[in-house]
């Protein structure tokens, strides 16, 4: 078992330092520190109940740390696992995946946001969708829809909560493909799994157990 590496690095686009997080009396999150750099992707793996969704979402912002700083360099997206309230929604594909070019910002003009939205869809697989229901589409297929969303975006950190779930196999490998070049376009890639295919593809994958760091191997 390798000891987490927590030597501090300039070039991180993502740091975290001794950060702990407390819920309903509880501590989820025991002294996080942890460096992550653009043109890698990191998979966060350990049992349920270890933390990994805390540590994301503290990351994403949506959750502040009880305890402990975290620096950010550019702009973040989050791919989240539980999509019930767009489910309920009357929206298109293309719909759903607009939203990520509203949260981008003047980084996706809208003279380019059709353009920007058709290569989001292409390479999350699902290229000629835009006119389908949101709603009518099966889980692994909304996850990738939701994919795209934050792909569309073009974010600096490309945050990703068991996006596998609900894929067979060929769309896992597709999934881990399209990590990589995301990695390889200079974005920063944190993604939580439990898949084994997904994790043997990335370049890094921390372990958590119990809030804690266990394990921290990078290949």
């Amino acid at each position: 078992m390798t000891l987490p590496n927590l030597t501090r690095s300039l070039d991180a686009t993502l740091s975290l330092d001794n950060v702990h997080f407390a819920y309903d009396g509880g501590e989820v999150l025991r002294g996080i520190t942890l460096d992550l750099h653009p043109g890698a992707v990191t998979v966060l793996r350990g049992p349920n109940g270890s933390g990994k969704s805390t540590l994301v979402e503290i990351v994403a912002g949506t959750r502040q740390p009880t305890v402990g700083a975290i620096r950010r360099r550019g702009s973040v997206a989050l791919v989240v696992q539980r999509i019930d309230g767009l489910t309920g929604l009357p929206l298109t594909v293309d719909e759903v995946v607009r939203i990520g070019t509203w949260r981008a910002g003047t980084r996706v003009r809208r003279s380019h946001a059709r353009a920007a939205i058709s290569a989001a869809l292409a390479q999350a697989g699902l290229d000629g969708w835009e006119q389908r229901p949101f709603a009518s589409l099966s889980g692994g297929q909304r996850q990738r829809a939701l994919l795209a969303q934050a792909l569309v975006q073009r974010p600096d950190i490309l945050l990703l909560d068991e996006p596998d779930a609900g894929l067979d196999g060929e769309s896992t490998e597709h999934l881990s493909r399209l990590l990589a070049a995301e990695a390889a376009r200079g974005a920063t890639v944190l993604c939580i799994t439990h898949d084994g295919g997904v994790a043997a593809a990335a370049d890094r994958v921390v372990e958590l157990n119990a809030g804690r760091i266990i394990a921290d191997c990078s290949r």
